[in-house]
């Protein structure tokens, strides 16, 4: 299990770009709409692999149902609400979490291919405690190859849970590539920590 990209959610998306360019001090790459959703992204590569997408709610888009990443009750200030972890089984990983994770949906966008989990109701597991599984298709360019370099680093990434013994005890042992931390806390919540051109950054 790899992690694989990390969001940060924004009532709109205009806003959520503003406030991630002046925290990183880059530029984001244009992204796409996720038409299943309801929402489209712009994106960040933050190297060794992984990205940084800005989410929200497509203001344009014909939609109903749920929305993925618990968007539908996002409100306030934009801030990281999700973390992503790349697996080549999902269906494996799925029948041995400690959580419901979701069920599998195939999703493509453009000549973007993947398999992820998402519960039926757009939340996150553990409200965001346990990460979003994704698999990428077979001969899928991922995303962050295709960002290219941006000056920006992810150095690790915390997550902040009631539930965070249990988490680690789970995930530890799968997880390789970014350091991945647990803390014990009243509230899930993440906190990362870049290398970005103007210094070190925490979010």
């Amino acid at each position: 299990m790899l992690l694989d990209h990390i969001a940060i959610g924004c009532e709109s998306l205009d806003e959520g770009c503003v406030w991630t360019e002046a925290a990183l001090g880059v530029s984001l790459r244009p992204g796409g709409q996720h038409q299943r959703f309801g929402t489209h992204n712009r994106l960040l590569g933050l190297g060794d692999g992984v990205y940084l997408e800005v989410i929200a709610i497509d203001p344009t888009a014909t939609h109903s149902g749920p929305r993925w990443f618990g968007l539908e009750q996002f409100r306030g200030a934009p801030r990281l609400v999700n973390w992503i972890c790349s697996t080549g089984d999902l269906d494996a990983d799925l029948a041995r979490a400690p959580v419901a994770a979701g069920r599998e949906l195939d999703l493509e966008r453009g000549d973007l291919k993947w398999r992820i989990a998402v519960p039926e109701d757009g939340s996150l597991p553990l409200g965001g405690g346990y990460p979003t599984l994704i698999e990428w298709a077979a001969g899928t360019h991922h995303p962050a190859d295709r960002l290219g370099p941006s000056g920006v680093r992810l150095l690790d990434w915390t997550v902040r849970h009631p539930d965070a013994d249990m988490l680690r005890a789970s995930l530890a042992p799968e997880l390789t590539g970014v350091p991945v931390r647990f803390e014990r806390a009243s509230a899930p919540a993440f906190r990362a920590r870049f290398a970005t051109p103007k210094g070190e950054v925490v979010l």
